[in-house]
Formats: C-alpha cells, sequence, structure tokens
C-alpha cells in the first residue's frame, strides 16, 4: 500500500462516481410512479343536519382568507403552499412555499 496521497483521490473520485450513477439509476426507477395531487383552498366543518340542508346555490364559509395561500398536498401529505391561478380555461396552483416535513413523526 503506497502512501501517494494522489491513489487516495483518484479512489475516492471514483466512489463518488459510482455512488452518483446508482443514485440516478434509484431515481430513474420511481420517475413513472403516479402520484395525487390535491390543492386545499380551504376547510369546514358542520353537523350532518346541516349539510342535508344545502341546496344549489348555498354558501359554505372556509377558514381561509382572500389571498391566503392554499395547501398542496402529494398523496395525502403536505408539501407546499402556493396561489391558484388561471392557465387558458383551466385552474392551476403555483407553488410558493416548500414545506418541511419532519418524517419521524409519521
Amino acid at each position: 500500500m503506497s502512501n501517494d496521497p494522489n491513489q487516495t483521490i483518484e479512489f475516492e473520485e471514483v466512489e463518488q462516481g459510482l455512488t452518483t450513477e446508482v443514485r440516478k439509476k434509484d431515481i430513474d426507477a420511481i420517475y413513472d410512479i403516479p402520484v395525487q395531487i390535491s390543492a386545499v383552498l380551504g376547510k369546514s366543518s358542520m353537523q350532518v343536519s346541516q349539510l342535508l340542508k344545502l341546496g344549489r346555490g348555498a354558501v359554505v364559509e372556509l377558514d381561509r382568507k382572500v389571498g391566503e395561500a392554499i395547501d398542496i398536498y402529494v398523496n395525502n401529505r403536505l408539501v407546499a403552499r402556493g396561489e391558484v391561478i388561471v392557465v387558458e380555461d383551466r385552474l392551476g396552483v403555483t407553488m410558493t412555499e416548500i414545506v418541511k416535513s419532519d418524517r419521524s413523526s409519521s
């Protein structure tokens, strides 16, 4: 075994390259997995009797104010907050904040 520092650097570069290649393959394997994305404008709670009284044109007040960020969920996990936008004739969402989650709590 030689004490030449260049050999160590070369080994580390090769090792890092292999690690990067393995990570790329791992990530490529998940690209085709479908996920469900939900954008929640707000929430409200009411009794079933109140729900049954709702009819066409009824207004349900939500817990959010106009202009307040909406919640964006991926597979029922809060991942971001954003704003509603109009794209041609459809509604869309633009993310304004990524929510950091504590994975140990789930």
